[in-house]
């Protein structure tokens, strides 16, 4: 049976510094990675921990939001009551 390769999207490669090359697949418990450009090529075995993630401004900012203190809004009447 065939492993079939996968492209990751937007991913450099750490040599060559070209866009959307990086393959990746997995296989016997490890994974691989290649790039198509030039002679990279990476494997590390597969963890079956659960890790935490890994810390991006997406993620780094939804934390913030999360530690902001609550306010309560003052609803203010137009005609000055």
């Amino acid at each position: 049976m065939a492993v079939q390769k996968r492209f990751i999207a937007g991913a450099i490669c750490p040599r060559c510094a070209q866009m959307d090359r990086i393959r990746s697949w997995e296989q016997n418990g490890i994974r691989y990675r290649d790039c198509v450009s030039c002679d990279f090529f990476e494997q590390a075995a597969i963890e079956d921990d659960a890790h935490d993630e890994l810390e991006t401004r997406v993620n780094r900012e939804r934390e913030e939001q999360r530690t902001d203190t609550i306010q309560t809004v003052r609803i203010l009447d137009p005609k000055g009551r």
